[in-house]
């Protein structure tokens, strides 16, 4: 598959990663830093794998699947742990991860 058939999902690869980014960053700037410790973590995490995952893309890795399978658990484990706090960006963050995950799950069927 050419890079250009990929557009949507490394278009959604990279909205995450943007999302997880700033989920990040707020989240060390929250008044109980400790709490949110599992939350930053996943949002590393996360952001890491997509942006990996939408370089390998880009290149043409042979290993799409395997790839997509693991950025849609790690993507799926980070919007879980968003969605258990109330702040805005951690909702945002959630939605992303949840739409990311759904796509990579599409890319790893």
């Amino acid at each position: 598959m050419s890079h250009e058939n990929y557009q949507s999902v490394l278009n959604t690869l990279h909205e995450c990663m943007v999302a997880c980014n700033h989920c990040y960053d707020s989240c060390l700037k929250e008044e109980d830093v400790k709490m949110m410790a599992e939350c930053i973590r996943l949002d590393r995490e996360c952001a890491d794998i997509c942006a990996y995952l939408e370089q390998a893309l880009g290149r043409g890795t042979p290993f799409v699947s395997e790839l997509a399978n693991l950025c849609a658990t790690i993507c799926e484990s980070c919007g879980n742990e968003c969605k258990k706090h109330a702040h805005d960006h951690c909702k945002k963050c959630a939605d992303s991860c949840f739409k990311c995950a759904e796509e990579c799950r599409k890319l790893s069927a």
